[in-house]
């Protein structure tokens, strides 16, 4: 008989610690419980990937009947209804959630609508007292946007926070550029709001391929969306009345009093939730370049940080990382070896089909007596703007970095919009090595260029050579056709 209650205790409900628990609990065989204080499904599922996708579908629409008529349909624009949409968004959600709950009951794992602690290697310590031994322990608890140092902060939103919006904001405040404030700053802008995008650096998503990102800021220009690079808040606050004779042209057309919040603090659960009550109208901000403007809301995507506080972890000797991450090695262990971690909490690459993975990879190591690395080499990613961006390798500035490469990069207005006279521009490119010929990257923006990238990351994992795109028949006419129709390298780097 064992000497614990549990095989396995996984701490959070996100898409990773369920995983985990379910493979463990149903095709390993082991005894496992899970604890979860908010809601099941984590971070994707009811503050991230899911319902984010959900609102890039609504904002889609925001041309339809515009591109509609070019194409010779008697169609007419109507108004976007939050209120019809969030409601069902709501409903969405909890259908999922209880998914996620179903799916660990059917595979026997034992719930505890609860915060957990960690007491010693083989003790957590629920919130009510009761204490639960284990075998291993597994966190998966995931990570929440974090509000910058700044005196009045609390007026701002936090990226949960927009789900949870009584009603669109008239105009917005964006801070941040990567690939959150990006995608809202486009989700946004099509359902009617006038955004405004802070980024303190030269270009918005740093870190992604040149090109790309600055196609895509050119494409969020043409939509509406009013960029600033190298800027940021220095001063924010309420707005007064006499804030409207100094700002620029805010477009509110009301006096502050008669304004109401945008967030309000029914307590769904958002980041910093408390914080909520603070939001009582329109906010005046100074920026880095002396802009006064006022804004119906502010949003802060300005990074994200791990669940790691007030968790027990350092006193039973977890090794945490500058950023509060727990660092683990290749495969999840921490510096204790009956605790374990996984996804954004150990801060690797932070994306839910990985943090899936490494649950899986857990499970075979600890459960299947497979010692099973993480694989974390040439993972696709999308960003959801519009259009969106596909990635998976290297960027051109990293592959130049590492050796000697051909690029190979075609834009073109694609058919489907050129035939009604819109600008917008797709954007196709592979990095190739001059040694070996394996493609070293591959960057697509194109509408439904996260689909694309899912494909053609299995080539690039697979090491496909330039020749064997070559010699991949093109399917016409269709926009992803180039990626396999590039003869001739545009450059050398």
């Amino acid at each position: 008989m064992s000497d614990f209650d549990y095989d396995l205790f996984v701490i959070g409900g996100g898409s990773g610690g369920v995983r985990a628990a379910r493979v463990a609990a149903g095709e390993a065989g082991a005894k496992v419980a899970l604890a979860e204080d908010s809601r099941y499904g984590g971070t994707c599922v009811i503050r991230g990937c899911v319902p984010k996708k959900l609102m890039v579908f609504a904002s889609d629409f925001c041309h339809a009947a515009e591109n509609a008529r070019g194409y010779g349909w008697q169609m007419e624009q109507g108004g976007f209804d939050w209120s019809v949409f969030s409601g069902h968004l709501r409903k969405e959600l909890d259908r999922l959630e209880g998914v996620y709950k179903k799916l660990l009951d059917g595979s026997n794992v034992d719930r505890f609508d609860r915060r957990a602690r960690i007491k010693d290697p083989h003790t957590v310590v629920l919130d009510d007292g009761t204490e639960k031994t284990a075998k291993h322990i597994l966190v998966a608890t995931g990570g929440h946007p974090v509000r910058p140092d700044l005196p009045n902060a609390g007026l701002g939103m936090v990226s949960d926070d927009i789900f949870l919006m009584e009603k669109l904001p008239k105009s917005i405040l964006i801070v941040g550029g990567g690939y959150i404030a990006c995608e809202m700053a486009n989700i946004l802008a099509g359902l009617g709001v006038d955004v405004t995008l802070y980024v303190r650096g030269a270009q918005v998503l740093n870190g992604f391929d040149d090109e790309a990102r600055g196609l895509i800021a050119e494409a969020m220009e043409t939509r509406g969306i009013d960029i600033h690079t190298g800027s940021n808040i220095v001063e924010m606050r309420c707005a007064e009345p006499e804030d409207y004779d100094s700002a620029e042209g805010e477009g509110m057309g009301a006096p502050v009093e008669d304004r109401g919040a945008i967030v309000g603090d029914s307590g769904m659960g958002g980041a910093d939730s408390d914080e909520a009550s603070e939001r009582k109208g329109p906010i005046w901000v100074k920026a880095t370049n002396g802009r006064e403007k006022i804004f119906d809301a502010v949003l802060f995507a300005t990074g994200r940080k791990p669940n790691t506080a007030d968790m027990g972890l350092e006193e039973v000797g977890v090794t945490l990382g500058r950023g509060g991450q727990i660092e683990v090695d290749e495969y999840s262990q921490t510096s204790v070896p009956s605790i374990y971690a996984i996804g954004d909490v150990t801060d690797r690459v932070n994306l839910t089909p990985v943090a899936i993975r490494e649950g899986m990879a857990f499970v075979e190591t600890v459960f299947k007596g497979n010692p099973t690395p993480v694989d974390h080499a040439l993972i696709p990613s999308a960003v959801f703007t519009q259009p969106e961006l596909g990635s998976v390798g290297m960027t051109e500035a990293q592959a130049a970095e590492q050796e000697e490469v051909e690029i190979y990069c075609t834009s073109f207005r694609p058919m489907h919009t050129a035939f009604i006279g819109k600008p917008d521009r797709v954007l196709m490119k592979l990095i190739v090595s001059k040694e070996n010929r394996k493609i070293l990257g591959c960057h697509i923006v194109a509408p439904s260029a996260g689909e694309m990238i899912q494909l053609a990351g299995i080539a690039v994992k697979m090491g496909a050579t330039k020749e064997d795109f070559d010699r991949t028949c093109a399917v016409h006419p269709t926009m992803s056709e180039e990626i396999v129709t590039m003869r001739n390298p545009v450059r050398s780097a």
